[in-house]
């Protein structure tokens, strides 16, 4: 197998460092290089997930042991107030910006990012990820929230967008054979990126810590260094297959379905067709209903069950004591890790699994088996059965995570691979809608529901038929997904003038390219502990946080 540096002979005269012609794979390129390269990135841009875990400590970054608050305060003065603490609804909405921006920047670029090449958009998701997050650390240290909602909000949201999209067009056509799996493995990063990151944000706060500081503007430095290393990494990792590549021993023939074209869609027309906003309101309806029980998943377990998280099944959750409320917090603590699991574990599960039973079948057991789970949850909550209950949302989010690894999928499938990472990019919107939909309709449901006087553990009841709801919508929109028709493709001559370009830029012959459908050799295990080890790190991090719950 040829080096990284056989990407750097010949024919390279007047191309940048960057460009997508420098990054070409040579013959003898192992394709098992690029998934790792894939999760070092996501695996860090994965921390907006875990953010959460910065708000409660910069709540009193002013006051360090209690907050300093201000009972004038509201939206506009916390954002330039120097003496008052910042409560967390100013601070959550960081988390609200990283995806209306993910979500609006994947879809401004996207098209950049198809012509640029993955590497170029790598490099820059990693200015801009890393970057927001030093601009945050600096917000911190002069007290300055709208600094800090620039850096960390917009800046690190737009490079979440580009650093999310970078590895899908790449991986779909590495691994033509396997789509689901290919993206599953890239795309199970970023759920797993606050699994790694949120305990490594909670030991270098407390490292950081004093009588002076809570340690966030320190460990926000200290992330943001860490981060930029393995996302340079990433970047500089990724190949691209040459134009007309295949894998050993596979042709498009062995495994054509009905569902999968041959053929390829220009961007600018994706968005015009009928199925490209039937998968955006399956993607939205799937994410909605997942997003919204991620945010009130703590809360939920807490009220809903109260004393019976105890032993104690006659208290419910207002009876409880302040320590016992603290005890439950815990535990609850270690239902949201355990749904962290399930959420990663799903990508990786349901998107190879959509390789044998087809996207659209996955997509029907998303949505029918939701509906039923959904619409269980009440059932379980009033039967008092906490092992059901939590099955039951481990299930559901492990749907949430594989909908969102099955779908670059899904678009390939239905408009070719040639522009797959910038339709992609802007069917992200629909991530975008979901993130403000979905925990908007639970948390004011909720707040009616308690306003109304419905008791503590019923005020989800009605959600969660809400949430059914949602997911009925998003069965009728993949049953109306149909394969395109002929007036939609590129002609061939297109897409060869598109591809001429790459294969220009490919010296030599194609040769074998690495490994196929083997094992992995000496670099790609090395390049998969890079990140195996981290991942490894977290889960047994997250198990031992979920052993309190049983």
């Amino acid at each position: 197998m040829s080096t990284t540096t056989d990407t750097f002979s010949g024919g390279m005269g007047g191309v940048g460092l960057l460009d997508r012609e420098r990054i070409v794979a040579r013959p003898g390129f192992n394709r098992w290089l690029v998934p790792p390269a894939a999760l070092a990135i996501h695996l860090c841009i994965g921390m907006a997930y875990g953010f959460s875990v910065f708000w409660l400590p910069l709540s009193r970054a002013i006051g360090v042991a209690q907050p300093v608050a201000c009972a004038d305060l509201n939206l506009f003065s916390a954002l330039f107030t120097t003496s008052c603490d910042w409560r967390v609804a100013d601070l959550g909405w960081i988390y609200t910006l990283f995806f209306v921006l993910l979500g609006c920047s994947a879809a401004i670029w996207g098209g950049w990012l198809e012509r640029a090449g993955p590497r170029k958009a790598g490099v820059v998701s990693a200015l801009c990820w890393c970057g927001g997050m030093v601009l945050a650390a600096i917000g911190v240290i002069t007290h300055q929230l709208w600094l800090m909602w620039i850096g960390a909000g917009v800046i690190g949201g737009i490079g979440l967008g580009l650093g999310y999209i970078s590895p899908v067009s790449t991986l779909i056509k590495w691994f033509p054979d396997r789509r689901g799996m290919a993206t599953g493995m890239a795309i199970m990063g970023f759920g797993g990126g606050a699994m790694i990151g949120a305990p490594l944000a909670n030991i270098l706060m407390n490292f950081f810590k004093s009588p002076e500081s809570v340690g966030v503007w320190q460990t926000f430095l200290v992330m943001a260094s860490i981060y930029f290393v393995f996302m340079m990494c990433g970047a500089f990792g990724y190949r691209i297959p040459p134009a007309g590549w295949r894998p050993d021993g596979w042709t498009p023939a062995a495994t054509q379905k009905s569902m999968i074209t041959s053929r390829h869609v220009h961007l600018r027309d994706a968005h015009k067709t009928k199925q490209f906003w039937m998968i955006w309101i399956v993607l939205c309806m799937n994410v909605s209903a997942g997003i919204g029980v991620i945010g009130m998943a703590s809360p939920m377990l807490q009220e809903i069950f109260g004393g019976r998280l105890l032993g104690l099944p006659e208290l419910t959750f207002n009876d409880l004591s302040a320590e016992q409320k603290t005890a439950i917090a815990a535990i609850a603590a270690g239902f949201a890790g355990l749904l962290s699991l399930f959420n990663i574990g799903g990508r990786f599960f349901w998107a190879s699994l959509s390789d044998k039973i087809g996207r659209k079948t996955t997509y029907y057991t998303f949505f029918i088996l939701g509906i039923a789970l959904y619409a269980l949850a009440p059932t379980a909550a009033g039967m008092g059965s906490q092992v059901l209950f939590v099955a039951i949302f481990c299930i559901i989010l492990s749907m949430y995570g594989g909908g969102f690894a099955t779908i670059p999928a899904y678009l390939a499938d239905i408009f070719g691979t040639q522009f797959v990472g910038a339709i992609h990019g802007r069917l992200l919107t629909a991530w975008a809608t979901a993130g403000i939909l979905g925990p908007v309709v639970v948390n004011y449901i909720r707040e009616f529901q308690l306003a109304a006087g419905v008791p503590r553990e019923q005020v989800y009841n009605f959600t969660m038929y809400i949430l059914a709801g949602m997911l009925l919508l998003g069965l009728i929109a993949n049953m109306l997904v149909k394969p395109l028709a002929e007036k939609w493709f590129m002609p061939d001559a297109e897409v060869a003038a598109l591809q001429a370009k790459s294969a220009a830029a490919q010296a030599g012959p194609s040769g074998s390219f690495g490994i196929g459908k083997g094992g992995l050799d000496g670099k790609a295990m090395l390049a998969w502990a890079g990140v195996g080890i981290p991942i490894l790190w977290g889960v047994w991090v997250t198990l031992k946080s979920t052993a309190a719950l049983f």
